[in-house]
């Protein structure tokens, strides 16, 4: 019997960052007699074992000339393969606009819609001269995925996957797309991502920090700090001067920007920036409570994984993560993810509350618990074996 052949197309893939990860987990639990095959610069946290991995180089250089080079080099890839290798594919799945022709699209964040959220953030008037040709850099790429999105997305012929409801509206709002799209909200790894282990670390991991026993500690994990809304919780943190507060920020990103604000506002000493690492688990045991104000998230991965680890979370209604919560039972809900008096006001509240910052700590976890990658591996394989049907080919229903 001819295989089912899959090509599974991304920039990169591992278990580091949020997108990748959700890849790395979902063509894991895809049934095993899939021909998977990986067109990719970067693959790690993979069994190659039963996928083959097909690289494709990366050249140096902004990212925006990269994405471009990335753009027309997986395609050329396959096409090499499909021309002179036999091999055809059944389907082409890929995360967001990485290929013209995809028979399948997860869409992890619309960028129409995070740009329309973070206009006056990328305001050249509203940034020095010397950020210029960051920001110019990023507004081109931004340009150029928009172009993408809703050449790719309106596509009749392309399945579109969302890890949030709250996508639909933004789809419907900047391309016009309607009708029910299928839902996989995220998984987590409950062995890694559970209360008893982060208290069990939490008093080796505050001493390494330095924390005392007076100290609140707030944690954000993400690797675009601009979209994450750190602009708005530092400026919070300037409300709660008079409480034991720090913050640590862990991720990818120039802390350039922001810590001349921090200067400028005295908090000097309150906020700490930190590189990512793999076992991100280490932060949220530092941590009294997370804090992310997502100017736009579809579903950001940290908040669910900090619940899972028995947090009490605070997030904004523009994250996808808000839909899994119910504002102040297991975590709360800004509305508006630049009411940063609000966002100062439930910082304050779970301080000064450590009884009711238990309680919806766990419930948190019980949240968060129902949330794992083998139900994704369930609701993938549907997906998957429904887009094969109606390509004619015959779906794999054994399990993985």
């Amino acid at each position: 019997m001819v295989p089912v052949r899959i090509a599974v197309v991304s920039p990169f893939i591992d278990k580091r960052h949020g997108t990748e990860r959700r890849i790395a987990e979902w063509i894991a639990r895809l049934p095993l007699e899939y021909e998977i095959h990986i067109y990719s610069q970067r693959v790690e946290d993979v069994d190659l074992a039963r996928m083959k991995w097909h690289r494709t180089p990366q050249i140096p250089g902004p990212h925006l000339v990269n994405f471009l080079w990335w753009l027309a080099a997986n395609h050329i890839w396959r096409w090499w393969d499909a021309h002179f290798r036999g091999l055809a594919f059944d389907l082409v799945y890929t995360a967001g606009t990485n290929c013209w022709d995809a028979d399948l699209i997860s869409v992890h964040i619309v960028f129409a819609e995070f740009v329309r959220m973070a206009a006056p953030e990328l305001s050249l008037r509203g940034n020095p001269v010397r950020f210029w040709p960051r920001l110019i850099h990023r507004k081109l790429y931004y340009a150029l995925v928009i172009f993408l999105e809703r050449r790719m997305y309106t596509n009749p012929k392309t399945g579109l996957i969302l890890i949030a409801k709250k996508t639909a509206a933004d789809l419907k709002r900047h391309y016009g797309i309607e009708g029910p799209l299928p839902v996989v909200y995220i998984g987590l790894d409950h062995t890694i991502f559970n209360r008893e282990l982060r208290l069990r670390n939490r008093p080796e991991v505050r001493k390494q920090f330095g924390f005392g026993d007076d100290t609140f500690a707030l944690v954000l994990v993400g690797n675009d700090w601009k979209k994450k809304g750190l602009v708005a919780l530092i400026e919070a943190l300037a409300l709660l001067r008079d409480l034991p507060l720090v913050l640590v920020v862990a991720g990818q990103d120039d802390s350039t920007p922001y810590l001349k604000r921090i200067q400028e506002l005295g908090l000097e000493g309150k906020v700490t920036f930190q590189p990512s690492r793999p076992d991100v688990q280490y932060y949220y045991a530092a941590a009294d409570v997370y804090v992310g104000p997502s100017l736009e998230d579809t579903f950001a991965q940290p908040p669910t994984e900090a619940m899972g680890c028995g947090l009490p979370v605070i997030t904004t209604a523009t994250n996808g993560t808000a839909e899994i919560m119910t504002d102040g039972v297991d975590g709360m809900v800004l509305q508006d993810p630049n009411d940063v008096a609000g966002l100062a006001g439930r910082i304050r509240w779970l301080y000064e509350h450590p009884e009711e910052r238990e309680r919806m700590a766990e419930q948190a976890a019980i949240t968060a618990g129902q949330y794992t990658w083998d139900r994704n591996g369930v609701e993938m394989r549907a997906i998957f074996a429904e887009a094969l049907e109606r390509k004619g080919r015959k779906a794999v229903h054994n399990e993985a």
